[in-house]
C-alpha cells in the first residue's frame, strides 16, 4: 500500500477546531466537511489540495475535541496520509478508525515543506522525498492496521470479515 502527493504543510497544535470548524459540524456528509476543511488555519488549502495529496505537520497534531468529523474532513478533502511528529491520541485511534493512513515520523515532519512531493510505503514505513532526495523511516502499519484502512475503515473491516 503506497501514498504520492504534493504536500501541505503546517506547524504544532492543529487542533480539530481548525481542521473543521465547529460551525460546519451540522453535517455529517464527508463531502460538505471537505469544502470546510482547514478553512481557520489555510483558507486556500481546498482550492489547492488535490487527490492523493499529503499532509505534514508537527508536534500534537489533532488535539482539542475528540470529533471524527476532523480526520473524515481530511480523508475527503483528497488527502492519502498525514505525517506529524506526533498526534493528539484519539486523533490517532479515529483516523485509522474512518481509514486514514497517519504516520508519526519527527525527523519527516520537520524536514519535509510544503510543495514537497512525497511518497510513502506503508508496507515498510519508509517515507521518500522526491523532491529532495531524502528519505525517513516511519512506523509500518501492522497488518491488522492496512486491513482497516485498505477497507476503509473499521466498520467496513468487520463487516468483510462478518460476511467472508
Amino acid at each position: 500500500m503506497k501514498a504520492h502527493g504534493t504536500v501541505h504543510k503546517y506547524g504544532d497544535n492543529v487542533d480539530t477546531d481548525v481542521i473543521i470548524p465547529a460551525r460546519y459540524l451540522n453535517s455529517s456528509d464527508p463531502k460538505e466537511l471537505a469544502k470546510n476543511c482547514m478553512e481557520d488555519i489555510d483558507p486556500e488549502f481546498v482550492n489547492r489540495v488535490k487527490e492523493g495529496d499529503i499532509m505534514v505537520a508537527n508536534k500534537n497534531f489533532g488535539c482539542g475535541s475528540s470529533r471524527e468529523h476532523a480526520p473524515i474532513a481530511i480523508k475527503a478533502s483528497g488527502i492519502s496520509c498525514v505525517i506529524a511528529e506526533t498526534f493528539a491520541r484519539i486523533f490517532y485511534r479515529n483516523a485509522i478508525n474512518i481509514g486514514l493512513p497517519i504516520i508519526e515520523c519527527p525527523e519527516a515532519a520537520k524536514e519535509i515543506e510544503a510543495g514537497d512531493d512525497v511518497e510513502i510505503d506503508f508496507d515498510t514505513g519508509m517515507i521518500y522525498d522526491r523532491t529532495k532526495g531524502t528519505e525517513y523511516k516511519g512506523q509500518a502499519f501492522p497488518p491488522f492496521m492496512q486491513n482497516i484502512i485498505t477497507s476503509g475503515g473499521l466498520i467496513n473491516s468487520i463487516n468483510a470479515k462478518v460476511n467472508s
